[in-house]
């Protein structure tokens, strides 16, 4: 019988959730999607976060094995470079993330530190590939549509994570205006998803509730059907592409999308420092 275990990490800061998955006869884990500090006004990381999710790997005498990413988050800092060094363990991502790092290493000018691209990752996961998490059997899933190289992890027995494709019922789902973001793609993502059965469990990465209820982390294929504000059963590809176009055009950009972006890119990492020990990151005005 499958004994897969699943602890959830919340981050305040970036309403983000991250994860530790593991077998409760095994020492082999995964951390899926954790945070990195970031204080975007003096521009000083921390590790408050990450070392929470130590501090349990350390305690549970557990073994890191992923470090898994969704994708190449906006609104959060990655901390599995910290983390690696560490705990060790494999960084991985969709192998899509190569067209992210392509398009912004023109954005912030960076064609002459960030190549070979996904070199800085230590796997890259197709569509459809399978990997063990020790005893666990886990699936990788090309879910497109927020950026082109979203992905999530079905995990034997805990079901999917889904990185930022859907939001709990009552939040909706994730915006596509980022470059190579398509709103066709995330409806064809979210269904694929979906399909999987009522039943299946999903595992999200942020909530932003409304004031009448706390922040969760999981619900049910079934539950996003029957009530998701944008996508429930019934709306078709060209409404929801119309709603999510049009909505998105009023969104503003995620406060910490700049230095976000250049660290994730490079799997969590720090830009090398210039000639005075200092890292550096790049302000590109009027780009977005």
């Amino acid at each position: 019988m499958t004994t897969a275990q699943v602890q959830a990490f919340f981050d305040k800061q970036t309403a983000t959730f991250s994860y530790v998955v593991y077998h409760s006869q095994d020492s082999a884990c995964a951390v899926i999607d954790s945070v990195l500090d970031y204080d975007p006004k003096s521009g000083r990381v921390s590790t408050t976060s990450a070392d929470d999710i130590i501090d349990f790997i350390n305690t549970k005498q557990l073994q890191v094995q992923w470090l898994l990413e969704t994708h190449a988050h906006a609104d959060h800092l990655s901390a599995a470079s910290y983390i690696r060094t560490k705990l060790g363990g494999k960084i991985a991502i969709g192998e899509h993330i190569v067209q992210v790092q392509q398009v912004f290493s023109d954005i912030f000018n960076l064609k002459d530190t960030l190549q070979p691209y996904g070199s800085q990752f230590d796997h890259l996961f197709k569509d459809d590939e399978v990997f063990q998490i020790g005893r666990l059997s886990a699936r990788v899933m090309h879910v497109p549509g927020h950026t082109p190289a979203d992905v999530a992890y079905q995990i034997e027995g805990l079901d999917v994570f889904i990185g930022d494709t859907l939001f709990m019922p009552d939040v909706g789902t994730a915006r596509c205006d980022f470059p190579g973001g398509d709103a066709g793609q995330l409806y064809a993502s979210i269904h694929k998803l979906l399909n999987l059965g009522d039943g299946t469990r999903l595992y999200l990465c942020h909530d932003y509730p409304p004031d009448t209820r706390s922040h969760e982390c999981v619900c049910t294929a079934g539950e996003q059907r029957t009530s998701n504000i944008h996508i429930h059963d019934g709306v078709s590809a060209s409404e929801f592409i119309a709603m999510r176009n049009t909505r998105d055009k009023t969104l503003d950009m995620p406060v910490l999308i700049l230095p976000a972006i250049q660290i994730n890119i490079r799997a969590g990492q720090l830009p090398e420092p210039d000639d005075n020990g200092v890292h550096y990151l790049k302000i590109p005005l009027n780009q977005f």
